[in-house]
């Protein structure tokens, strides 16, 4: 089959794998994140074993830069990177990483000290540049394909931290009263996630490229210029002869640059950088060091983490009801800035409220996280063609991983003055 065949097929609404095709995204989402939140779960591990280093801050902020860095340099050279070897690589050094992070853990007996410190935060960099793989090439990859395809990623997303904080606390539970119950459970939570990353590489090598309603998409794309998805479409068993170099080269010429594409998008690109400012200068660092101590225990902060994590995955189904998704550009920009009244509330409430408030915002938090990152990231790409849409869903992904970095280093600013440096 040819892209000169296929550019004239049906409808994608008539094409079947939809529904399958939703589901892989949901999972291959689930996997961009289920390692990262499985670090994030396993804090009082951490704390544990390393009560002087600000576990759930400093892992965070030695994440970021390599996060970061990495997407930049992705989104500058996006029309050159192939989609199918980065987002596999990016799957398989997640698998590889959460397992080196569980030998580790093994070799040096569940001991804490600076060097196996270290070794944590060498493990840590490698899931930031895993994460800029995966998900820059992923939403570049779904932004010229339907929504619902974007939604069910970013769905899943937010579902790795629902699960691993559910997984959590089972585990804490289960291996609580046990003889090194807290490392019993760490490990066996570690090797799910392995489990969960090695499923994303199955999924996205054998079955995610061969549904006819991907390979409708990626053929439209190819057909408008976009040279990121050769070879997925050759594991499709779709040639991409018909299309002449030349041809491809005047519609990559006609096509608007990422200079133009981030002018035209700039709202909504703050939009992405301001809600992930806000939430990532809370969750995770201020939920587990200011949120002082409760009836709740050791089990505070996991609650805590598990109340976000659930409502923002809910919060990220909401815009499928098209009455309620919010899509003036306007509205978006005045709901993300009104989300900064959060930040005296948290304070006030450290200090004086109970844990029933406290757990009230945080779900608030991850409501309004989940609902206003999917209203952006589906609105965002639409009257493009699909290699603007490609660039347009790197760029976004850089804004969101900018927005997470610059509230890794705000959240430093709640222990200033408390004695905790």
């Amino acid at each position: 089959m040819t892209i000169a065949v296929l550019s004239k097929s049906p409808s994608p609404t008539r094409l079947e794998g939809k529904f399958m095709g939703m589901l892989v995204c949901w999972i291959l989402g689930l996997g961009s994140l289920v390692s990262w939140n499985s670090l994030m779960s396993i804090g009082d591990y951490y704390y544990a074993l390393f009560p002087n280093y600000h576990p759930s801050r400093v892992l965070t902020l030695v994440y970021q830069p390599f996060a970061l860095g990495t997407m930049a340099i992705l989104a500058y050279n996006e029309a050159k990177v192939d989609t199918r070897k980065r987002n596999l690589a990016g799957y398989t050094l997640f698998t590889l990483s959460t397992l080196v992070l569980i030998l580790l853990d093994l070799a040096t007996s569940g001991k804490g000290g600076i060097g196996n410190y270290i070794g944590v935060c060498a493990i840590v960099g490698c899931f930031g540049v895993a994460d800029a793989l995966v998900q820059g090439g992923m939403v570049g990859d779904l932004a010229f394909m339907c929504p619902e395809f974007i939604q069910s990623f970013f769905a899943g997303l937010a579902a790795s931290g629902a699960l691993t904080s559910g997984l959590r606390l089972m585990t804490k539970a289960a291996f609580e009263n046990s003889n090194n119950g807290l490392r019993k459970g760490v490990m066996l939570f570690l090797a799910i996630s392995t489990f969960f990353e090695f499923l994303c590489i199955l999924l996205y090598a054998f079955i995610f490229p061969k549904l006819p309603i991907v390979k409708h998409f990626r053929t439209k794309a190819a057909a408008e210029g976009s040279t990121t998805v050769a070879a997925d479409l050759a594991a499709a068993g779709i040639g991409t002869q018909p299309i002449e170099k030349a041809d491809n080269d005047a519609k990559q010429s006609q096509r608007l640059s990422t200079k133009q594409l981030f002018y035209q998008n700039i709202d909504y690109e703050l939009d992405l950088y301001l809600i992930y400012v806000l939430t990532l200068s809370i969750f995770p660092g201020f939920l587990y060091e200011n949120t002082g101590t409760h009836k709740l225990g050791s089990w505070y902060p996991l609650v805590l983490i598990a109340m976000y994590n659930v409502w923002d995955l809910i919060a990220r189904y909401i815009p499928l009801i098209e009455k309620i998704k919010l899509k003036s550009r306007k509205g978006l920009m005045i709901a993300t800035l009104s989300r900064f009244l959060l930040i005296p509330c948290f304070y006030f409430t450290a200090k004086y409220g109970d844990q029933g408030w406290m757990i009230f915002l945080v779900s608030f938090l991850g409501l309004t996280n989940g609902y206003l990152t999917v209203c952006v990231m589906t609105a965002a790409p639409q009257g493009y063609k699909g290699p603007e849409q490609n660039a347009l869903g790197n760029l976004l992904v850089l804004f969101l991983l900018g927005g997470i970095f610059s509230g890794v280093a705000l959240d430093w600013l709640w222990i200033i003055g408390n004695g905790k440096f």
